[in-house]
């Protein structure tokens, strides 16, 4: 009778370990993907065109508990100077104070403090900051399907956000040379090993 106890300790010990295990390791993190990624955005320029542009240096990791989303986190962080509009005089305006200001701020991030599954992706909350000033801001992420290519595991999201600069203190005067306005486009891989 002990030694069948024993055995039935030994099996319900393992059953704990077993699910405990598979409970931490519920989540999946992925890493940043630069290479097959980016955040670019569009702003008006004097109320009739679009002036386009991106950020080259970003790093991000997310963790995505697809049993319970609400665990799921996902960071984003942009170096302000990085700025590409494709003409260097007006990214060096853009990284002086009356703009983006990278000297004395010199990132930009995201980082969510709830997550929520949506059809075709997540909804995720978070506090945004730019510019010294956060604000909390909702994202839709579209997408979250895995695929395994070259042994990595591959997930991506994309999402689009309208900023107004005027909330994140930059210079009012400014605004009407470009729009107050801006359009962020976020299209990112993550991968797992």
């Amino acid at each position: 009778m002990r030694s069948c106890l024993r055995v039935w300790n030994l099996l319900l010990v393992g059953a704990v370990l077993t699910l405990g295990n598979a409970t931490v390791q519920a989540a999946d993190d992925y890493a940043y993907d630069l290479v097959h990624s980016s955040v670019s955005f569009k702003a008006r320029h004097l109320d009739v065109s679009w002036i386009h542009g991106r950020f080259n240096e970003v790093e991000g990791k997310f963790s995505i508990d697809r049993e319970n989303p609400a665990k799921s986190t996902f960071q984003l962080t942009i170096k302000a100077d990085s700025i590409d509009t494709a003409n260097k005089a007006r990214d060096e305006h853009l990284r002086q104070p009356d703009y983006f200001d990278t000297k004395q701020f010199p990132t930009i991030e995201f980082k969510s403090t709830s997550t929520k599954a949506i059809a075709g992706g997540y909804e995720v909350t978070g506090d945004f900051t730019m510019h010294g000033a956060t604000k909390k801001v909702t994202l839709v992420l579209k997408g979250g399907k895995e695929i395994e290519f070259r042994g990595n595991k591959i997930v991506g999201f994309s999402t689009e956000l309208t900023l107004k600069r005027s909330d994140f203190g930059f210079d009012k005067t400014q605004i009407g040379l470009i729009g107050d306005e801006a359009l962020i486009i976020i299209d990112c891989e993550g991968v797992r090993k």
